[in-house]
């Protein structure tokens, strides 16, 4: 009867560290969602994020929300079907990743940079808000420091063109 127990642990060990490991392998973010290729360029030279695409206001909500790691060159592009004004804001409730986040206007210029550190509030109210600080129509985030080292500042250029609505 010890040998039949030891033999099942064993068995159970294996398939829980299968189960880890495929775990660990598949991607954190944005499973089953497509993702498209986002053109950056700061003037010198293009840069090329992997992004998913919040759309709706639902999609928009929920962001990144969750989620654990986001890869080197991947982002969200959040768009909205209309200018926004320069107060509306972003934050972090329950988002796991630092990012910056691109405010861009309709015609693809970066108009305003910012840095956001995670929440680990319980309430969304103790979460800091993020204002964009100008009118934007979409805003992209990436990793914390993405931008930073590779040059991009504001009045640099996001390729919009592909999934912007008419005005």
């Amino acid at each position: 009867m010890a040998k039949g127990l030891k033999q099942g642990l064993k068995q159970g060990l294996k398939q829980g560290a299968l189960a880890l490991l495929m775990l660990v392998a598949l991607p954190s973010w944005g499973d089953g969602v497509s993702r498209q290729a986002l053109t950056v360029d700061d003037g010198q030279r293009a840069h090329t994020l992997q992004v998913e695409v919040a759309r709706t206001a639902a999609e928009r909500a929920k962001g990144l929300m969750e989620r654990q790691a986001l890869p080197a060159e991947a982002g969200m592009l959040f768009l909205y079907p209309r200018e926004q004004p320069a107060t509306s804001a972003y934050w972090m409730y329950r988002t796991r990743i630092p990012l910056d986040i691109a405010f861009v206007d309709s015609g693809g210029v970066i108009r305003s940079l910012k840095t956001m550190s995670p929440c680990h509030a319980e309430q969304s109210s103790r979460c800091p808000v993020y204002p964009a600080g100008a009118r934007f129509r979409a805003a992209l985030e990436t990793n914390a420091g993405y931008f930073a080292a590779r040059g991009i500042e504001v009045g640099d250029h996001v390729e919009l063109t592909p999934w912007l609505e008419s005005p």
